[in-house]
Parts: C-alpha cells; sequence; structure tokens
C-alpha cells in the first residue's frame, strides 16, 4: 500500500512539473494547441497500451518459463515452435492498423489547422526571424516592433484569430510557443503562415526551435494576450513617435551621432535603420536582447557597451562609448517608452 502511494506520488510530481511549464504542451490556451494536445494524448495512450501489453507478455514468459530444478533427470530442451501463422499474421496487421489510424488522426489536425476559415476580422502580423531576435510588423495597424508581440485574445463566441506570415533574412529560424500552437519554420525566400487564437490574457513564452547559430539559445519569444481594450491602447501607444524628453537630449544627440541610427529606427527622428529592431518604445518592454535579460537601465546600459556581456554572439558591435556618453544614451533609451 505505501509503495503505490509513493509511486502515485512520484508520477503526480512529474505531471504538475510538466503542466507548471510556462512552455508545456500539457495546458494549451488555444485552438492549435488543444488540437496537438488531443493527438498526443492519443498517441500517448496507444503507445503505453503497447508498452503494458509486451512488457506484460515478457514478465508472464520470464516467469512461466523460467529454468527450474531438473529433479536428476538432466536438462530438458523445451518444445520447439517452428513459425506461427496466428502470430505472423497478428503482429504484421496490428501495427499497420495502429499506424493508419496514427496517420488519418494527424492528417485530420494537419487539415482543420491549415484549412481553418479565415474571419475577416483577423489581425495580420508579419514576423521576421534576424540573427538572433524578432521583428513584428503590424501592416493593417501601422506598427513595428520587435521581440515582443501583442496579440488580442480571441473569444470562442466571436474568434478573433492572429495570422502570422513569416520568412527569415538570415538563415532559418522557428518560431513556437508550445501553448499556443505548433511550430513553423522560418526559411529564406519563401513564406510561410500560422495563426494562433490565444483564449485567455496572459503571457505565453517560446523559443525559436530551429538552431540558427551561437546564439541560437537566447533567441525567444513572448506573446502578450491583451484584452481588446488594452490591445487598442498599445496599439495607439505604437503608433505615437518618439517623444522628445529636453532632460535627454544629450543623450539623442549621441545616439543619433553614432552608429546607432545605421540599424536602428527611431520613428520620429533621423535614425531609420532596419538592420537591428526598432527602438521607438523599446523603454516600454519589459525585456531586451531577444527576452534574454530585464529591460532595466544596468542591462540596457550594459548591452550598449558591449552586447557581448549578456549575449555572447549577438551581431550587435560593442559601442564602446565613454562613461558620459554611455549614460547619456542610456537615459534617452530608458525614456523611449
Amino acid at each position: 500500500m505505501f509503495a503505490s502511494r509513493e509511486w502515485c506520488g512520484i508520477a503526480a510530481v512529474i505531471l504538475s512539473a510538466f503542466v507548471a511549464d510556462p512552455t508545456s504542451i500539457f495546458e494549451p490556451a488555444g485552438t492549435p494547441a488543444r488540437s496537438i494536445f488531443s493527438l498526443s494524448m492519443l498517441v500517448l495512450a496507444i503507445t503505453a497500451a503497447i508498452f503494458l501489453i509486451v512488457a506484460g507478455i515478457l514478465a508472464y514468459v520470464l516467469v512461466r518459463y523460467r529454468s527450474r530444478p531438473s529433479n536428476g533427470q538432466g536438462e530438458q530442451e523445451p518444445p520447439q515452435i517452428y513459425g506461427s501463422n496466428q502470430i505472423e499474421l497478428s503482429w504484421t496487421v496490428i501495427p499497420i492498423l495502429i499506424v493508419v489510424m496514427l496517420f488519418l488522426a494527424t492528417t485530420r489536425v494537419i487539415y482543420t489547422t491549415e484549412h481553418a476559415q479565415r474571419p475577416a476580422n483577423a489581425l495580420d502580423v508579419i514576423v521576421v526571424g534576424h540573427q538572433f531576435w524578432w521583428e513584428y510588423r503590424y501592416p493593417q495597424l501601422g506598427v513595428v516592433t520587435a521581440n515582443e508581440l501583442h496579440v488580442p485574445v480571441s473569444d470562442k463566441v466571436h474568434p478573433l484569430p492572429t495570422y502570422l506570415t513569416m520568412s527569415s533574412a538570415d538563415t532559418d529560424h522557428s518560431f513556437w510557443v508550445p501553448r499556443l500552437a505548433g511550430k513553423m519554420d522560418l526559411i529564406p525566400n519563401k513564406v510561410n503562415t500560422m495563426w494562433i487564437d490565444p483564449q485567455m490574457k496572459g503571457l505565453y513564452l517560446g523559443q525559436c526551435a530551429q538552431y540558427c547559430g551561437v546564439q541560437h539559445a537566447k533567441m525567444l519569444i513572448r506573446v502578450y494576450a491583451d484584452t481588446p481594450e488594452e490591445f487598442a491602447a498599445w496599439v495607439e501607444h505604437q503608433r505615437q513617435p518618439a517623444v522628445e524628453d529636453s532632460a535627454t537630449a544629450e543623450g539623442r544627440d549621441v545616439f543619433m551621432h553614432n552608429a546607432c541610427i545605421s540599424c536602428h529606427t527611431i520613428r520620429g527622428t533621423v535614425a531609420t535603420g532596419r538592420f537591428g529592431p526598432d527602438l521607438t518604445h523599446v523603454g516600454s518592454r519589459q525585456t531586451i536582447a531577444s527576452a534574454s535579460v530585464p529591460n532595466t537601465p544596468a542591462n540596457l546600459r550594459e548591452f550598449i557597451d558591449n552586447p557581448a556581456n549578456l549575449k555572447p554572439g549577438a551581431l550587435m558591435p560593442p559601442m564602446h562609448l565613454d562613461t558620459h556618453d554611455l549614460d547619456a544614451v542610456t537615459a534617452y533609451l530608458t525614456t523611449l517608452k
């Protein structure tokens, strides 16, 4: 009795660990993810049944046909069976039926996901994968941001999915937020499309799931599912140009007179670079360096000075500004809410 309770406790701990993981497929929050979850449970049930049957037969054979004392009569060879049409037919037909069933179930999930009817009010977002960060463009709304994707919550009665049109600016990447949908590859010179419909407000975490270089592990994804009112307010705020602050004018001048403007955009200024993330509202983001570190003045200052300190292998070169200019630029970027 005690042993059975102990094993049940261990199983509960393991299952809770999977569910508590913010990137667990066992806690789906969107329609595509729920379809994948259901298919995963079907596969898990079938494989568990196969394991139990095979393990049970093996245990029976080990016990039933174990070696026994010969009572002084010498070793006796057990009866030899040379083939059984029934057994061979069973272990051929049954696996074929299982494979066909899994094939049909998988095909159904793929078809219903890929060919789901698109509502007229669906939101479009262009996703561009870079080494090693994400660019998000909202063509319907005139918004450009980086690394933190904001989408509206989708109501089951009135669905409002977000369609992601995906491509890569350099090498292969893969967009994967397990609680919302399956992964989708981003390939140079090819456009792929997927959709998500988070039905609960909150933050959903993901990861680039295709090795894309030395900083692949820190090419993280953050999807914020906002209420319609919060999303509308966020869009309105993102549409605004950078707010000028006389207290940080010196930092703005340092930024504009260095190589920063060659790679970054700050709307309303002469900075129109496209190689790096749009920094118009960088101060309002919760993270920097593709969500790998919190967006604090100290982290921002260190990243500007030498990105490799926080993200080894980042393509942004070290600026090596003097202390005064580094503090000024950090203060300026921090105010870009």
